[in-house]
């Protein structure tokens, strides 16, 4: 079923990341077997020397999918700004996944360059996708900056750990009804995708859980398949946990006697 993201139709809850695949062509395989239609790339990997972003501006208009620049490796609010202006005149949009990380050890967002950022570059005309921590408080104040995408993390990137703070996402879903909120770094396995699409959130977007895979290609569609089996089962309504055993048949009565 189709859903709209920032006034765009899209189809897939599966947003992929692009680094780290052993080829341009695994990537460019791992990308349909995905079924994604929105991308992510970093700016900053793109204008490293050596790098091939012909070879992968190819890849993306093969694909289909849109692009969405991110400020991975910024570290303040004004460098995070700069590169997503770069990223606008680059690749010709104004959506950005807005990176600002403030601790080397967990790759941690830090909320006040991450608000600050937020804050002038709405002003400036961009749709920005924060990626930010499970807190509730901060990301209320994202939202009251005029963020209507929210990417909280599921534990820190690259760790594969899963949903480390279950309860927090659950409660962003409940808190943030009209927000469309997108599970980003820490998903390792197809599991952890169901788990947080069945919490009702809206997609989820990973990159190493599929790149560092010993065969990328099929642990895209699994993941593809996982999304898809999450969203269904939140859509159809998950059963209530009960603290005891419930019969499914009748206990009490009169016995069918043949």
């Amino acid at each position: 079923m189709s859903y709209t993201l920032a006034g765009q139709t899209l189809r897939s809850r599966f947003f992929l990341g692009t680094a780290a695949y052993p080829s341009p062509l695994i990537l460019q395989q791992a990308i349909a077997a995905a079924g994604s239609e929105l991308v992510t790339v970093s700016l900053r990997r793109q204008l490293q020397p050596g790098s091939l972003p012909s070879d992968f501006y190819r890849i993306i208009q093969h694909s289909g999918a849109r692009l969405l620049p991110n400020t991975a490796g910024c570290r303040t609010a004004r460098e995070a700004i700069t590169l997503a202006h770069m990223a606008r005149e680059l690749f010709n949009t104004h959506w950005i996944k807005l990176e600002v990380v403030g601790d080397d050890y967990t790759l941690q967002p830090d909320p006040v360059e991450l608000l600050e950022a937020t804050r002038q570059l709405l002003a400036d005309g961009f749709e920005v996708f924060p990626y930010c921590t499970d807190d509730l408080v901060s990301c209320q104040r994202l939202v009251d900056a005029g963020c209507k995408v929210l990417m909280p993390w599921g534990a820190p990137i690259g760790s594969g750990q899963g949903l480390l703070n279950p309860w927090a996402l659950r409660t962003l879903r409940a808190r943030l009804p009209g927000v469309f909120l997108v599970v980003d770094a820490g998903i390792g396995t197809p599991a952890h995708a169901v788990q947080a699409m069945e919490l009702g959130f809206d997609a989820v977007l990973l990159n190493s859980a599929v790149a560092h895979s010993p065969d990328p290609v099929r642990m895209a569609q699994a993941f593809r398949l996982a999304i898809e089996s999450g969203r269904l089962a939140w859509e159809a309504g998950i059963m209530p946990c009960q603290p005891m055993a419930v019969a499914t048949t009748p206990v009490t009565g009169n016995p069918l006697l043949l």
